[in-house]
């Protein structure tokens, strides 16, 4: 009996390791370069997000970005829902830590293709 609860336990660990590592890799194919970025916007039919503050926004913002706030947890769930899950979605924050914390989350929710602005906003300007 202890040997199945070991080898249930030690499936357990595997199937989430390579989960994780299936996670990582995920998330760093969804990063894109700014060139990468500016390329992708030029596209019909795209959303764009600003996952900054209301406050950092309104200093400066890509063109046609709306602006979902991911520090505020709840409101951001929220306000996720209504975007179209299907339809090209591209993300940035000020330099790319938040983003990353809001592209796993919209990953989670069921996005599907979504792509993150590696440096943030900081690259952008540059």
């Amino acid at each position: 009996m202890k040997q199945i609860i070991y080898i249930i336990i030690a499936a357990i660990i595997v199937v989430w390791f390579v989960f994780q590592k299936f996670k990582e890799h995920q998330l760093k194919e969804s990063r894109l370069s700014v060139i990468e970025f500016k390329k992708a916007l030029r596209q019909d039919k795209i959303q764009i997000v600003d996952v900054r503050t209301v406050k950092e926004f309104n200093t400066g913002h890509i063109k046609n970005a709306i602006n979902i706030n991911v520090l505020s947890q709840n409101k951001f769930k929220e306000q996720i829902e209504t975007l179209d899950k299907n339809k090209p979605t591209y993300i940035y924050c000020r330099s790319g830590k938040r983003s990353l914390k809001a592209l796993d989350q919209m990953l989670n929710s069921g996005f599907v293709n979504i792509y993150d602005l590696k440096g943030g906003y900081i690259e952008w300007l540059k």
